[in-house]
């Protein structure tokens, strides 16, 4: 064989190497995270298609659908171990249109456009503030010098639960305590700022991610039975039961803001106890 095709076959190996490297196989472990986060964003594009068609009763079912496979794929993926960067900025994506977008439009629509421009700014703050809060959490996972102990918290509330605690008037709606129009503008606009304003605070809320790794043997059963518990009540009085979580999610903010100053003072106090001879 002359040098010239010598030369060929070494510039083709190259390119087959990264051929092959292009079609490697995927394991299906990374693929089922990533598909139930795709099934969550349809859903929360759904719920905006279910809002613009007035029928908030299921627009607002697909956002808590939306809601339970959030909770779901990133339990998965860390139990099957497919986490990867790509799942991560998937996830990210659609928890802004299915925490940010759809519960600012729905509210929108309900109501605030009762508002005119004004309802429409209240929706974007909300939506926009979804945005930082998720690209804040981003940031915040790079950070090697956390102490063990904020695992427990969020920093403001994670988007979910903002989504969640949004769409409480409409909850309060389907109930027929308060009518849709502009005097319900009016009561909610304040809250759906607050609401906003908390995603984005410095308010430390429980996170709930210690939660279920290690579970006592004793505690399977009464675990399994109030989850179950659970489903019935959303299944059978959803919008009560919805109603009932966002206050007690409400409830519970000055819990959590007690629970971290008190992380926090042990820690200072276990520094200086190191810092006197």
């Amino acid at each position: 064989m002359d040098q010239d095709a010598r030369g060929e076959i070494a510039e083709a190996r190259p390119d087959e190497a990264r051929r092959q490297h292009r079609f490697k196989k995927v394991p299906l472990r990374f693929l089922l995270p990533n598909l139930i986060t795709l099934l969550a964003l349809s859903s929360g594009i759904t719920a905006i298609r279910l809002g613009v068609q007035g029928r908030f009763e299921l627009a607002v079912g697909a956002v808590i659908i939306a809601i339970l496979l959030d909770a779901i794929d990133g339990r998965l993926a860390r139990l099957l171990k497919g986490t990867s960067r790509f799942g991560a900025e998937l996830d990210s994506l659609a928890d802004f249109v299915n925490f940010g977008v759809a519960p600012a439009m729905l509210v929108y629509f309900w109501t605030l456009n009762q508002l005119q421009t004004a309802g429409w700014i209240i929706s974007l703050v909300l939506a926009i503030c979804c945005a930082l809060r998720l690209a804040r959490f981003n940031v915040a996972l790079d950070d090697p010098d956390k102490p063990a102990w904020t695992v427990g918290f969020f920093t403001g509330a994670p988007a979910p639960a903002g989504a969640g605690l949004a769409m409480l008037p409409l909850y309060l709606g389907f109930l027929d305590i308060i009518e849709p129009g502009r005097l319900a503008a009016l009561i909610f606009a304040p809250y759906i700022v607050a609401v906003a304003v908390l995603m984005v605070s410095r308010v430390p809320t429980f996170s709930g991610k210690n939660l279920g790794r290690w579970i006592p043997r004793d505690m399977v059963l009464p675990i399994l039975g109030l989850v179950v518990f659970a489903m019935i009540l959303l299944v059978s009085y959803p919008w009560e039961f919805l109603s009932l979580l966002a206050l007690v999610y409400i409830g519970l903010l000055p819990l959590g803001i007690r629970s971290y100053r008190r992380h926090q003072q042990a820690d200072a106090a276990a520094e200086a106890a190191k810092s006197q001879p």
